[in-house]
């Protein structure tokens, strides 16, 4: 059944069941607003570092400016909307803008995977083929496979969302949840949703350990090459550079890891099941320009360098 034939106009986000006096509220809405403020600071400071210094413009400074643009978007998509639900408790949203708001967080958080990928291939290839480095990794070719990886996150959610669009929403509205995502939404609907679960389930599952299982492909080759180099401080340079994307990995996959199980281990309350789904929005975005300005030497010194040239700090 279309959307013409559904009796659904709005949904209500619930948000967190468990949050309802007014002090909560404000302390919670306060810790978001601020993880939220500081973390357009950290990426958009990165993205204005990477455009004003024309030394970063390299393949590897691309994909973390990339990645940095990404985590603004993803975390815009969500956190205002929960912010405006918990602290003005203005919980209605549209039928067509839920699922808007549901392509683009299943899909941002799947073009992010794509992109940590193709982060780890270009670290590969930097360490276990030098010398062709250049070739392979040129400017243009790592713009197309960055356009690459969010056209194809973008996509995977396609499917899940055409599915459940043609489900009869004739009824209950009420999303337990903070914002609009498929499970939630889907198990609204008055019928039968286990293929649409599948489907979901084996796309979503399939974008996050596709992903994962060549990043750790990759790092096992770049650990044995790492190990092969005679030097002891090209083997800590080496590791140095690659923990730092690591280190990236590790936040946005564990906490993947952890909205999964929340969703799967029995018991687990729906304020937990939530929070689990609101950090994975929060800590990757809001850790990344932390991770890379306080472990790449290079963006360390172009920030400086901008900011001696301001006068801010003295030369």
């Amino acid at each position: 059944m279309n959307h013409n034939t559904s009796q659904v106009e709005e949904f209500i986000i619930v948000g967190f069941p468990g949050l309802q006096n007014q002090e909560s509220r404000a302390v919670f809405s306060g810790i978001f607003l601020v993880a939220y403020l500081l973390i357009l600071l950290g990426n958009l400071l990165i993205i204005l570092i990477f455009a004003m210094d024309e030394s970063l413009h390299t393949p590897m400074y691309m994909l973390i400016c990339s990645l940095a643009f990404l985590d603004v978007i993803l975390s815009s998509v969500v956190i205002p909307k929960m912010l405006v639900v918990v602290m003005f408790d203005s919980k209605a949203i549209t039928f067509v803008a839920c699922f808007i708001q549901l392509l683009f967080y299943h899909g941002l958080i799947a073009a992010e995977s794509f992109l940590l990928s193709l982060m780890a291939y270009d670290r590969y290839i930097a360490i276990c083929h030098p010398l062709h480095y250049p070739t392979i990794m040129t400017n243009s070719r790592v713009f197309k496979q960055i356009v690459c990886c969010w056209a194809g996150g973008l996509c995977g959610p396609i499917i899940p969302i055409v599915l459940a669009l043609r489900l009869p929403f004739c009824g209950p509205n009420k999303v337990l949840h903070c914002f609009c995502d498929h499970v939630s939404v889907v198990r609204l609907t008055c019928a039968d949703i286990t293929i649409n679960s599948y489907v979901a389930l084996t796309i979503s599952l399939s974008t996050l350990f596709i992903p994962l299982t060549y990043i750790l492909f990759s790092y096992i080759r770049i650990i044995r090459s790492v190990f092969k180099i005679a030097s002891s401080e090209g083997r800590l340079k080496a590791f140095s550079t690659c923990g730092t994307h690591l280190l990236v990995i590790s936040v946005f996959f564990l906490i993947a890891a952890g909205v999964y199980i929340s969703y799967r281990v029995p018991g687990t309350s729906a304020d937990m099941r939530i929070m689990a789904a609101v950090l994975q929005n929060v800590i990757p975005p809001l850790m990344n320009p932390i991770i890379y300005c306080l472990r790449t030497k290079e963006i360390r010194d172009s920030f400086v360098k901008r900011i001696q040239r301001t006068q801010i700090m003295p030369k």
